[in-house]
């Protein structure tokens, strides 16, 4: 397990999904608000570095939700697996992508976590990033 300055922590774990580099980080915020900004479309690409646009989607995704994303200028789509629990799951170009999970750890705090495909690890360093920003997004005023 490794942890940055910046509080994000990585590990390979056992997941639903196998195998995975989980990429972690503690909020301030209840596991609630989190979870409104992982599951609500407008909130991707304030979060998600490598997610500019979403489209095909309105509001908030659930299993079964098709779209596209745009990444890297390009439209591709994607369609989420599983949405339940705190937890949900995507395949992007038909690939199976990124996990997404909010674990309560106290009354106004949470654990938010990134499920990374181990084959797909340089992928950590973004999802560091998106950790930061969607702390920073479930603490503002407006989410609050």
């Amino acid at each position: 397990m490794k942890h940055d300055r910046r509080g994000t922590r990585t590990r390979v774990a056992q997941t639903t999904d196998g195998r995975r580099l989980v990429v972690s980080r503690v909020v301030s915020a209840p596991a609630a608000v989190v979870w409104d900004v992982l599951v609500s479309v407008d909130d991707w690409p304030e979060w998600g570095p490598s997610v500019s646009a979403v489209r095909g989607v309105e509001g908030r995704i659930e299993a079964g939700t098709q779209g596209e994303v745009r990444v890297a200028g390009v439209w591709v789509p994607f369609t989420i697996e599983t949405c339940d629990e705190h937890r949900w799951t995507w395949r992007v170009a038909g690939v199976p992508a990124t996990g997404h999970r909010v674990t309560p750890v106290g009354v106004d705090r949470c654990e938010v976590a990134f499920e990374v495909p181990v084959v797909a690890s340089p992928y950590a360093a973004v999802c560091a990033v998106a950790l930061r920003r969607i702390e920073r997004l479930a603490t503002s005023s407006e989410k609050n």
